[in-house]
Formats: C-alpha cells, structure tokens, sequence
C-alpha cells in the first residue's frame, strides 16, 4: 500500500506533482496524536538527529570544560549554510579544544548559501571542510574527543568512544536499538543508523520535555533547545527554514531537518514529537508538511498566524518573479 499524500505541488489550480510520505506526532510517554502512512518501516534520520547527537557534549561536561558559548552549541546541532559566521565559529570551537580545522573529517564542500559561495570563489579561496554543513557537529565532536582524552583522529568511525557514546544516546533517548545491520555511512562520514519514525517522534518528544532523562540529561536537552531558540541562524543560516521557523516561534518549537525528506520537530508546551519523512527524499515537501504539522497542534495567535503561513504553504515564482504556484499539505 502506497504512503499518504504529504505534500501537493500546484501549478494555476491544477496539481502538478505529489510527494508521498509518512508522519507521525506522539507525546512523550510514546502515545500517538497523529499518524498517516507507515511509521514502523526504518528511515535513516540523517542530520534531523544532531540535537540527540549533541548530548553526549553537554552530559561529559566538554561543553563547559572548553566554554562553548550558546552560539557554539546551536552550532554543534546545525547543517549551516557555510556562511563566515558559521566557518568562524566551527574553528573557535576547535581552537577552544587546542585543534585546527584539519582534525575535521567530515570532508570540504561549497558553502550551500550561494552569497557565501560566490565570495569564497571571487577571493580565489577554495571550501574548506570548514564550510561543511556539518562541520558544527564535527567540532563538537572533536572536542568531545578531547575532553575525553582520547586521540580524536578517526572520530568518525563506529568503534571510536565519540560515536559509541552518540550511538548510546541515541539508542537511550529514541527507545531504538541501533544496529550495525540497519547501519549506513552519512554525508559527512559518521554512522547512520536506520530506526523507525515513531522512535525519532518519541525521541523528540523526550528531548523537547525531558520526560524519563536524567538529571544530567535532561538539563542537556534544555539548554540544546535554548541555544537554538536564541541562536536560530547557526542552525542553518539565511532564508533557511529552521532559521525563519525558530525565529518566529523560539521557543515554542525545535525544529531539524535531515536529508532525504526527513524532518524532527519537538513542541515542549505540548510535549508532542514530530517525524516525517518523504518518500521520495524531497525537502520542500518535507519542510511545508512539517508546517502543517506544527500549524495543526500549535496554538498561535492571528499575528503568529500569518507570519507563519510561508512556512506552511510556500509560494512558487518564476524568474520574473511571477507566482505560478503553492507547494501545500493536501488539507491546506
């Protein structure tokens, strides 16, 4: 049987395509609010799960250890878009650890803001892994590593206590068990693991709330979501939509993208956990079904309302800026 329609693309007033997909929201006892399509089936999370991944900093006391600022924490949970901020503050982190941007093994990429891009190749400098989308995590990584007294070269491999430890949060806080059968590498080089999408809601639900953490944990979990709230553009950067999402709402909700139409969100007030994926790993689909999602459960008022309506329902134009289109949830 075929995954719901998440999300609809019109051109005039005709669909043109659809994007077909699974989500489910759930409290953070694991009880179910929402669900449409096949929640059990594994998906790999890819970036949506950096927060979880983070806690490991926080809890072995690195973070403080090396008085990693709020800005640097968010970043530690970002995919950036590469701008000089983003860069610059990736190396503080590293520096603050006693290492340079060549103990990153995430590997070098352009910078996905294009602006930056651009600047990078006019000054005839090329990307550096720096400009990795990841290299916030890897930094945090690094000085995890560190802070642990352990070599970190070859961070990135499974059997290195940075990634068991990850590994361990994960398996702790999503109820899943992570396997090496259901293991895959990701874009920047660590471990992947696949697990159902009604583990990843569960696991933010906790995360948003703290419920069944630990002390230690649970002040983890909050000042990640903190950092974030404060700092939305270290967690993407210019015109993203976790940045224009958190900028709006703060608090109220953390949102992560993963690649390959993955989407995490937690709504703390409520306590409910979001995962949704896309099936055919679009992230356009992905970002206008997600805020449906947080539309659907999340009282705003009529300002909120209509600031929050590009994020639920995007506007497509062409290149003279003519609309020609919505990309919506199917019930917009």
């Amino acid at each position: 049987m075929e995954n719901p329609v998440l999300a609809e693309v019109t051109r005039g007033n005709t669909v043109e395509s659809r994007h077909r997909g699974s989500a489910i929201v759930v409290d953070a006892d694991g009880a179910v609010v929402f669900v449409m399509g096949d929640v059990e089936r594994p998906v790999f999370p890819r970036s949506a799960v950096k927060a979880i991944q983070a806690l490991p900093l926080l809890e072995s006391g690195a973070a403080d250890r090396y008085g990693l600022t709020e800005a640097e924490i968010a970043l530690a949970v970002s995919s950036h878009s590469g701008e000089p901020l983003h860069a610059e503050t990736s190396l503080t982190m590293l520096r603050k650890a006693g290492c340079e941007a060549g103990c990153l093994e995430c590997g070098a990429h352009w910078p996905m803001n294009e602006k930056a891009a651009r600047a990078l190749a006019k000054a005839g400098a090329e990307p550096s892994a720096l400009n990795n989308n990841c290299s916030g995590k890897h930094a945090g990584f690094v000085c995890l590593s560190c802070s642990l007294d352990e070599d970190p070269a070859g961070y990135v491999k499974a059997s290195h206590p940075v990634q068991q430890a990850v590994r361990g949060a994960l398996e702790a806080v999503t109820g899943a068990e992570h396997s090496t059968e259901r293991m895959g590498i990701d874009g920047c080089s660590i471990p992947s693991y696949a697990v159902p999408l009604k583990a990843l809601a569960l696991g933010f639900a906790r995360l948003g709330t703290g419920h069944g953490f630990g002390p230690e944990r649970a002040k983890a979990a909050a000042r990640i979501r903190a950092a974030a709230a404060a700092h939305p553009f270290m967690v993407a950067g210019t015109d993203r939509y976790d940045t224009r999402l958190m900028s709006l709402l703060g608090a109220r909700a953390f949102t992560k993208t993963g690649a390959e139409g993955v989407y995490c969100a937690a709504l703390p007030e409520l306590g409910y956990g979001i995962a949704l994926k896309c099936d055919d790993g679009a992230g356009r689909a992905a970002e206008v079904a997600l805020g449906a999602l947080i539309a659907r459960f999340l009282p705003m008022d009529e300002a909120t309302q209509a600031a929050f309506a590009p994020l639920r329902e995007a506007v497509l134009t062409n290149w003279n800026g003519i609309e020609v289109g919505r990309i919506r949830a199917p019930a917009a």
